[in-house]
């Protein structure tokens, strides 16, 4: 319903013992925007307000108008109602309709975005640590999608706006979106058939001598469900890891993902006794002197996706991206240069 326009809202007459229930057709004066109002009709007198309203307002379910109720959004004749306030008939009743958290989920937002690269088919987002890709619980808006339906509202009409891959929120780099159904079937297709190159610079604790991989397969964490971990039910997870640099008790790592799970660098990493510098949940044991006044004052885990290749999913030409360390991690990496 659109405030400006005439609603038309279908309620109920009982008699005393809720009886011989019959429909009759009632109007509701237009609402200001957020806003619904009514006439409570005689025939709802002696029910308590919510039962009223779930008649009155049936697009809202009843827990909803209840809650709405308790937190003071419901007026009767201009006053707050209570739960268990009854209706007389004659009253006006005003409903301060409050947006749940998931219908924000969905909408623009007018956030900046670091485009790298777009055409009619895809866009390429150089995505800054802090910033949420998808919302969620917790993150209901501010998230990079709502960002992108503000760039590019008609991806509103593709699943999950055209976002195709993620990262963490404490991760930085490269994603690659969709700007059109053709384009999104396309990339799935591809992150399926590990066709897409991601490459991530990622500095870690301890001194690894020499280049390896991680073949574990990971699921969540069995007591911690907010956690993921290497489980032999899990899915299939590689990480191929090459050394760039180490120093004192650290290494910088170029880690390259042939599958893409919720997680892996940091979990596959942490299990062979190197977590990511900073990291708060994936830790490998204790870690003492400056190294771990470096973490501490770093504040994320120290990962970033600087590299990104695929094949353009309209001209089928290859391209790729890359994007250098962003200034926290360049300056981690000088601090740890020099002890």
């Amino acid at each position: 319903m659109n405030p400006g326009s005439e609603y038309t809202v279908t309620t109920f007459s009982s008699n005393k013992e809720d009886s011989a229930i019959k429909r009759a057709d009632y109007k509701t004066e237009p609402p200001a925007a957020g806003q619904r109002s009514a006439t409570i009709p005689d025939e709802l007198a002696g029910k308590r307000v919510d039962q009223a309203l779930a008649i009155l307002f049936p697009d809202y379910s009843r827990s909803r108008l209840q809650q709405w109720i308790r937190d003071g959004h419901v007026t009767i004749d201009g006053s707050p109602c209570t739960g268990k306030s009854r209706v007389h008939g004659g009253e006006t009743v005003l409903v301060y309709v409050q947006a749940q958290a998931d219908e924000l989920a969905f909408r623009p937002e007018n956030i900046a975005l670091d485009l790298i690269y777009e055409d009619q088919s895809i866009l390429v987002v150089d995505k800054p640590a802090g910033l949420v890709v998808h919302p969620g619980s917790g993150n209901w808006s501010g998230t990079m999608l709502n960002a992108l339906l503000q760039h590019a509202p008609a991806n509103a009409m593709l699943p999950r706006a055209g976002i195709v891959h993620r990262l963490d929120k404490d991760t930085s780099g490269l994603l690659v979106v969709a700007k059109t159904l053709t384009a999104h079937t396309d990339l799935v297709r591809q992150m399926q058939a590990r066709t897409v190159t991601r490459e991530y610079a990622a500095i870690v604790h301890g001194v690894i001598g020499a280049d390896g991989t991680v073949d574990a397969p990971l699921g969540r964490h069995p007591r911690d469900r907010k956690r993921m971990a290497i489980v032999a039910t899990g899915k299939a997870a590689t990480t191929h890891y090459t050394v760039v640099e180490s120093g004192a008790g650290w290494t910088l790592l170029k880690c390259r993902l042939e599958t893409g799970r919720t997680h892996q660098i940091r979990v596959h990493l942490s299990s062979i006794g190197h977590a990511l510098i900073g990291d708060p949940v994936y830790k490998s044991g204790p870690v003492s002197g400056g190294l771990a006044q470096a973490a501490r004052a770093f504040g994320r885990q120290a990962l970033h996706a600087q590299h990104l290749q695929i094949r353009h999913p309209e001209s089928g030409e290859t391209m790729q991206w890359d994007s250098p360390l962003p200034d926290d991690l360049a300056e981690l990496l000088d601090r740890l240069r020099n002890g």
